[in-house]
């Protein structure tokens, strides 16, 4: 598949979390996989600012989003939300269900960030979901979506990395989801 969409500036991109589902017509999903494992439902899209993750056990909805902050995203059901850049991180507690979060922002010296983006593409492409957009130089390194998504005993761990090489700049989420 060819590159899809142009990436936005990193300074434009928010992080969200909703605790229920959003609309799917908010977001331009580029790619999409649904996994279905030791009782909850999990759906990972990558989407031209980021990616959108759903998480259910049918009684608790998690959404986690990164958008660019113009998108008309609703009020109602958001737990968390910051704009991405630096280092920051959160956590809820929604009766039986912990969620955490740490997101990050690191621009990278060009020949750093060339390795960091060709191990995020094949490691992407053997562990997870992944996305190639296009670059603003034709010539140059596409854009990566990468999310790989892990089951572990009681809960999910979620790894996120979406490069933009036109600012040598990696965002990456870490998220982690655990029935207590």
């Amino acid at each position: 598949m060819g590159p899809t969409f142009v990436r936005p500036r990193v300074a434009e991109l928010v992080f969200r979390l909703f605790d229920r589902p959003l609309h799917p017509e908010l977001f331009a999903a580029v790619a999409a996989r649904r996994v279905e494992k030791c009782g909850f439902r999990v759906t990972v899209s990558v989407t031209p600012t980021g990616h959108v993750l759903e998480w259910t056990d049918g009684t608790v909805t998690l959404t986690e989003l990164t958008a660019t902050a113009d998108v008309d995203l609703p009020d109602r059901g958001r737990l968390l939300g910051h704009r991405l850049g630096g280092g920051r991180g959160g956590r809820c507690d929604l009766g039986r269900v912990r969620y955490q979060i740490s997101s990050q922002v690191e621009v990278l010296p060009p020949e750093l960030f060339v390795r960091a983006h060709e191990e995020l593409r094949s490691d992407g492409a053997r562990k997870g979901l992944v996305s190639h957009f296009r670059g603003g130089d034709r010539l140059g390194l596409s854009p990566l979506g990468v999310v790989v998504a892990e089951a572990l005993p009681g809960g999910l761990a979620v790894s996120a990395f979406h490069t933009f090489p036109e600012e040598r700049a990696v965002v990456k989420t870490q998220s982690l989801i655990e029935r207590v």
